[in-house]
């Protein structure tokens, strides 16, 4: 009878044991799941570099996009210059399979420039034509002529258009220092002044083909990079589901040596 009841709850802890396993693995599943989804979530359309010296003149800069929809493709960018601190000219760099088109505005008041007073000012710069698939994204690189002195912060409100006809507005203020992120914040250019500026756009001339160049060699390796991070998650995925596999074996060995008993 004793030996009886032992094998009894030796089954019941057996049982147990492989109910566990059977929860413990559609959790892990899930954990991992949750990981591998929160990776292309947290990207945002930003401007490249995040900051410049205010007044500055031929700086390079490139509006990142990265496309977070699982099933379809970036196939269309507006990117809205502001009017109120505006921007007087601006050189686009060819991307290739897109094409760019400038539009400018009339100023209610011409803005100082280094070749003299500017009437007219960059409004919106689109980009047509091209793809950028999921998991990927493209830098669109952009020479702005001069940067204004009368204000410490630039933001360009944007349009991500998808295949499905989603469209994404980059359009929220960015949070002041200490609050919450926006969902969709707008790329935000910081202007300092020339003395502490460090990280700025590209200076003019020969250095500025050279950051453009540097810019389209950063964009083709987007791809390369979230794969990488896909990868290195699938295999946290592997391992986190072998480890629970090895335990519920161990739980089921034990259980059957119990009963043997």
């Amino acid at each position: 009878m004793r030996l009886s009841a032992f094998s009894a709850r030796s089954s019941v802890r057996s049982l147990r044991s492989v109910r566990s396993a059977r929860v413990a693995v559609p959790a892990a599943l899930a954990a991992a799941g949750v990981l591998l989804l929160a990776v292309p979530a947290s990207a945002h359309v930003t401007v490249q570099p995040g900051s410049a010296a205010a007044g500055a003149a031929d700086q390079v800069f490139a509006f990142r996009v990265p496309n977070e929809s699982d099933t379809a493709s970036t196939v269309k960018v507006d990117v809205f210059f502001p009017t109120d601190h505006p921007i007087a000219s601006a050189l686009v760099e060819q991307v290739p399979g897109w094409t760019a088109t400038v539009q400018t505005a009339k100023l209610t008041t011409p803005i100082q420039t280094d070749d003299g007073p500017v009437t007219n000012a960059v409004s919106e710069i689109t980009w047509t034509g091209g793809k950028i698939a999921p998991g990927q994204y493209q830098d669109f690189t952009v020479d702005f002529g001069q940067l204004p002195t009368d204000t410490k912060q630039l933001s360009f409100k944007t349009l991500q258009t998808y295949s499905d006809g989603t469209i994404v507005r980059w359009i929220d203020t960015p949070a002041a220092a200490g609050q919450p992120e926006p969902a969709h914040p707008a790329p935000t250019l910081n202007l300092t002044t020339a003395s502490s500026d460090s990280t700025g756009g590209a200076a003019s001339g020969s250095t500025g083909g050279t950051t453009q160049t540097a810019a389209s060699t950063t964009s083709g390796s987007g791809s390369a990079t979230d794969t990488a991070a896909r990868v290195l998650a699938g295999v946290g995925l592997v391992v986190g589901v072998a480890g629970v596999a090895f335990g519920f074996l161990g739980w089921r060995r034990g259980g059957r040596r119990d009963s043997a008993a």
